[in-house]
């Protein structure tokens, strides 16, 4: 095997382009699975635990099981959708790729049916919420999982909550392709410089142990302070240079956490991956990586918008079924409409500044839709990118069997923008009224 260079890592990300007509909608979600009878998060072993609840999915659906030291850690099913673990237990389905969002949320709905179903026997069930809004950090259960033996290890060496974005958070994302190096710069652009506007619409995580935690969003909170190599808004970006190159730079600088040898993870957190390349590893001296090992460092980092092979929109919070449709329909509408797409960077184009872009993210985190980025009120941006995102969905004219276009899954945030009420402000309601501060009442309330 020839030896990884600079040019093989940029042309596997040129490997990504795609031809508009093939352009894909991957949705991934995130969900809290709890015990019914006193509604604590699950771990891995004994009774009802996450192990149990993957192997009966597995033998009731024929999903292949992915295993690790003979645990089963992740499914696979027919269509190319797979179910993994995060740290804590929460439970991601990694959808199919898909080519419109009438699939992605039929796809939603018919997963979240499955979970249904295998939860119920088990007496579990599971909720759409960006932070555990009730147990602490101690009280979390770890996934056998060698990789997230070893960042639980790394992370209190690099910011305060760490952990708690590993066990106390889930997310919605929708992965998105590009088609030239000067598209996806552009779709890279736009999508970082208005993120912080999704994690205001998405803002679904008002509680930390039982209280308001004085953010509506605890999710992009605890982002805030996990760990600056590898997280938050890459200055590099907004470069007028910016491209593979620079993007492919900026990943080798970010820390390694593994290598992946023979079914374990070896630790070499914090070590550079450009020693590896230059055979000057510690512990690996002499050896190289391979292009495996490249795919598995790519996914330690964790920017708001993230480049694979595709563009990770990574800023918004968990949510109800509606909500999980909605975050796709929002940058689909954006970014996959030649218009769109050029309006929305329009949009963009005054926040493309970093510092501008971190104060935004503590703002939209602590205020929602009444946060500012720069000047300018959330909430003006955020109605004039599903104004842009709409037409952009009204223009690709995909339609259902009933003859509706894919703006119907833009309501909720129509909703959202309406009312001037986030999720979280809905949540907090409600706790301070009927539910009388009994954070217990979430769970039966916002359970799928």
């Amino acid at each position: 095997m020839p030896r990884l260079k600079k040019e093989h890592l940029i042309n596997w990300f040129k490997e990504g382009e795609k031809k508009r007509e093939d352009w894909k909608i991957g949705t991934e979600h995130e969900k809290f699975v709890f015990h019914l009878n006193n509604l604590e998060r699950v771990g891995y072993f004994g009774k009802s635990g996450v192990s149990e609840l993957l192997n009966n999915l597995a033998k009731e659906n024929k999903w292949e099981k992915i295993l690790e030291k003979n645990n089963t850690i992740a499914l696979k099913d027919e269509t190319g959708a797979s179910i993994s673990l995060e740290p804590g237990g929460q439970l991601e389905l990694s959808g199919s790729p898909l080519d419109n969002l009438h699939q992605t949320c039929r796809e939603t709905g018919r997963h979240l049916k499955i979970m249904k179903k295998a939860m119920n026997k088990l007496g579990l069930s599971m909720i759409g919420l960006g932070y555990d809004p009730k147990w602490s950090r101690s009280k979390q259960n770890w996934m056998p999982k060698g990789r997230y033996e070893i960042m639980k290890n790394f992370m209190p060496k690099v910011g305060q909550l760490g952990l708690d974005m590993m066990l106390r958070t889930c997310t919605i994302q929708v992965n998105l392709d590009y088609l030239n190096e000067q598209d996806m710069v552009q779709k890279f652009q736009t999508s970082l410089a208005l993120q912080s506007i999704a994690t205001a619409i998405f803002a679904n995580s008002p509680f930390i142990e039982g209280k308001e935690s004085g953010y509506l969003s605890s999710r992009a909170m605890v982002w805030t302070d996990t760990d600056p190599n590898r997280t938050g808004v890459p200055e590099i970006v907004f470069n007028e240079s910016f491209g593979y190159e620079e993007w492919l730079d900026y990943v080798l600088k970010v820390p390694m956490y593994f290598v992946y040898r023979e079914g374990e993870y070896i630790d070499v957190s914090g070590r550079s991956f450009l020693d590896f390349m230059d055979g000057k590893l510690e512990g690996f001296e002499g050896q190289f990586p391979s292009l495996k090992d490249w795919e598995d460092h790519v996914t330690v980092a964790f920017p708001e918008v993230r480049l694979k092979q595709y563009l990770e929109m990574r800023g918004a919070d968990g949510g109800p079924w509606n909500i999980i449709c909605a975050l796709p329909a929002l940058w689909v509408g954006l970014l996959y409409d030649n218009e769109a797409q050029l309006e929305a960077y329009d949009l963009a184009k005054p926040f493309m500044n970093t510092q501008l872009l971190e104060e935004g993210r503590i703002s939209a985190a602590k205020y929602g839709l009444n946060g500012k980025l720069g000047s300018k009120k959330i909430i003006d941006i955020a109605e004039e990118m599903i104004r842009i995102s709409s037409l952009g969905l009204q223009r690709r004219n995909k339609l259902d069997e009933r003859g509706v276009d894919e703006r119907q899954f833009l309501d909720p945030l129509y909703n959202i923008i309406r009312n001037k009420k986030t999720g979280s402000e809905i949540l907090l309601e409600k706790f301070n009224g009927i539910w009388k501060k009994n954070i217990d009442k979430v769970f039966i309330d916002n359970a799928f």
